[in-house]
């Protein structure tokens, strides 16, 4: 029963954005609901039949089957059966012509998945929405654990997903591939989704977990469906896969045995994952353009960069790109960084003028744990205030345990 359980779970990690993609191809986007409710209710049978008669040869191959099965006999009891079996246009009955939609859809779903990941982030759904949806949609997350990660409740996210499908209703929106005069400006929202759920998982504001790696890995996932699709594979795509690349080669050194968060400097640098770093450089080099540049190249560029053994030379690169990225993307986090650059680059005096003339940040942990660190060398009372209020601020219990640990005791 344990593998029967553990087997479903995966699948439905897996496997449930897929089908879902599917039947919304066939069924049409406005059915997105009834799409999910359907893919559910196959995995819940799925849990039911194979713990009594044992998991079948192609698990994947049974699902689709009965998810089929269920939208068939869903779509028969509606009002509307007639319409829809005018708009298969066949003049076989409808079970046979979903059979063959099936098959044919099976053969695409990267593609279906994409044009689902368009359509998720559509300008008019709310931006909120957008994540929350792309989850629950496309990843398989429940609305539990969408609601841990945003650091919000079930009922919330549940609002935040009837507005969006209210929205595919009244717009009307499909499932496409935008056209080429809207491709920059749609590609550049879903990467925006995709980017917001990297950062969630990798800066995790959960107040437990200091890094999702779930989340993270999600992302990468969609964003390399994204660069193994032609009309897609994009400069700013690889540069966005590259970036991640950087990002996550480095998990397995960033929490130490106790689950504190390390910084890159105490970091062992043993437990960098050298593929990953390879990977991202791949992608680095074919996000490469003589007309597009982005912040993800930049923050790209800096993660790399960050790969490297110290140096003069490091810390006046990361400062140049730093100083380039503020200009793309100008926000006290960002400022914050190029502060503590400037410490490396500049001076600790300079740092410490930069970051106290930064404003949005009176809330911010990392930000006074930062002008806690650098004052630690010049005025030790300074210091400590500022680790107590990095301590007040700060997100979870492991965060605030380091804190303690290292700077007040």
């Amino acid at each position: 029963m344990e593998n029967e359980t553990k087997l479903v779970e995966h699948l439905f990690r897996h496997e449930a954005g897929k089908i879902t993609s599917v039947m919304v191809k066939i069924f049409g986007f406005s059915r997105l609901e009834e799409a999910e409710d359907i893919v559910q209710d196959t995995f819940i049978a799925a849990y039911e039949t194979w713990k009594l008669k044992g998991i079948p040869e192609n698990p994947t191959a049974w699902l689709y089957k009965v998810a089929r099965n269920k939208f068939l006999n869903h779509v028969q009891r509606q009002n509307n059966y007639q319409r829809i079996i005018s708009e298969n246009k066949s003049v076989f009955p409808l079970e046979y012509t979903i059979t063959a939609k099936l098959e044919e859809e099976l053969q695409h779903i990267d593609d279906n998945q994409i044009q689902m990941l368009f359509a998720l982030c559509h300008p008019s759904i709310p931006e909120d929405s957008q994540v929350a949806l792309a989850l629950k949609t496309l990843s398989g997350f429940s609305i539990e654990e969408i609601a841990k990660s945003f650091l919000t409740n079930k009922e919330n996210i549940q609002k935040r997903l009837y507005r969006a499908r209210e929205k595919i209703k009244e717009e009307k929106i499909e499932l496409e591939i935008p056209n080429p005069d809207q491709m920059v400006s749609r590609l550049n929202r879903v990467l925006k989704c995709i980017y917001l759920l990297f950062s969630e998982g990798y800066y995790s504001n959960s107040e437990e977990i200091i890094i999702r790696k779930d989340l993270c890995l999600e992302a990468m996932r969609l964003c390399l469906l994204l660069i193994e699709y032609k009309v897609t594979n994009r400069p700013e795509v690889n540069a966005l896969m590259a970036l991640m690349c950087f990002h996550v080669s480095r998990f397995e050194s960033r929490a130490n045995e106790s689950g504190e968060l390390l910084t890159l400097e105490e970091q062992d640098r043993t437990l960098w994952n050298e593929e990953l770093i390879e990977r991202g450089n791949y992608f680095l080099t074919a996000s490469a353009s003589e007309e597009i540049f982005t912040d993800y190249h930049i923050e790209a560029m800096i993660a790399l960069h960050h790969t490297k053994e110290d140096s003069d030379e490091k810390w006046k690169m990361l400062l140049n790109l730093y100083n380039h990225l503020l200009k793309l993307k100008d926000n006290p986090i960002v400022a914050m960084n190029r502060a503590y650059i400037m410490s490396k680059a500049v001076s600790t005096h300079e740092a410490i003028l930069e970051l106290h003339s930064l404003k949005g940040l009176e809330k911010n942990h990392f930000y006074f744990a930062l002008l806690g660190k650098l004052y630690s060398g010049i005025d030790k009372t300074k210091s400590r205030s500022y680790f107590e209020k990095a301590y007040k601020f700060a997100n979870s219990e492991s965060e605030k345990k380091l804190i303690q640990k290292k700077y007040l005791t």
